[in-house]
């Protein structure tokens, strides 16, 4: 009697195991893995300290800075901040050119690196200050330096924020870049130009989706020069500028995308081609 006994225990065991597994898969389970924090320990430690490590920096750069007005050095939320923080930045910037300049860039490149919104601001004031040429090198670089360290971040931390934020996005940008692999740089290139994607979900889904750094770089570098560009030369005529819609109206919108469609022309091409 034995056996059957055991038979039953099995059995019962493994209807259990069914239930928990149905169990797992369930809303409410699913619901609450959605609601989890995407990081484990580690990988938030890790995030913690290389946003201490950068915080650490920039303030060491604050602190070493020639005497000034600190409670005048805040950080723009409107336009009218903006212009209040150029006028008072001007006099700075003449005086201590070498030492605001790192200033600058470091503040650019930590908002960049860790996604803090407002680094269009920091592109009006490079061109309010510096002007066109010296005003566009300045956001270039420090864009392209602060999306560099992003990627990197995000090749190490970055997977489970992506699929946590935008996991239907992530799967699409995921499907479109296996279609354009033989011709990945002109999609980049497309990408940074207009504003199918915002920049911020480009930096940290293209690690993941495997786009290699030396893409990434060079489509970064010459793919925000044109927007980089409209913001700069706004920049100058600073008093004038109402809205930051005012920078994108559809004539801008629309040569943006035109020289975006250009750029995609070869991959277009080539998928003609290869239907033929």
């Amino acid at each position: 009697m034995a056996a059957p006994r055991s038979v039953v225990v099995e059995a019962g065991c493994w209807v259990l195991d069914r239930d928990v597994e149905k169990n797992a898969d369930s809303p409410s389970e699913k619901k609450l893995k959605a609601d989890r924090f995407p990081l484990s320990r580690w990988e938030f430690a890790a995030a913690l300290g290389v946003f201490l490590v950068f915080s650490t920096g920039l303030v060491c750069i604050y602190l070493t800075m020639p005497t000034a007005e600190y409670e005048l050095l805040k950080f723009p939320r409107t336009l009218s901040d903006l212009r209040s923080l150029k006028d008072h930045l001007a006099i700075y910037a003449q005086l201590h050119p070498a030492k605001f300049i790192l200033g600058y860039c470091s503040t650019y490149i930590f908002m960049q690196t860790f996604m803090i919104p407002g680094t269009i601001f920091m592109s009006l004031l490079a061109g309010a200050l510096f002007g066109v040429v010296r005003g566009l090198f300045l956001v270039v670089f420090n864009a392209t330096a602060g999306a560099s360290s992003c990627y990197f971040l995000s090749k190490l931390i970055g997977r489970p924020i992506v699929n946590w934020l935008w996991p239907e996005k992530l799967r699409y940008f995921q499907a479109e870049i296996a279609k354009r692999r033989e011709k990945l740089l002109n999609y980049m290139l497309f990408l940074r130009v207009t504003p199918t994607l915002p920049n911020l979900f480009i930096n940290l889904a293209s690690p993941i989706v495997d786009i290699p750094f030396h893409i990434f770089f060079f489509a970064t570098v010459v793919g925000l020069i044109p927007a980089s560009y409209i913001t700069v030369r706004a920049g100058i005529a600073l008093g004038e500028l109402k809205s930051l819609k005012d920078l994108y109206d559809l004539k801008t919108l629309v040569l943006l995308f035109l020289i975006g469609s250009i750029l995609l022309l070869p991959t277009i091409l080539k998928r003609k081609r290869v239907y033929e």
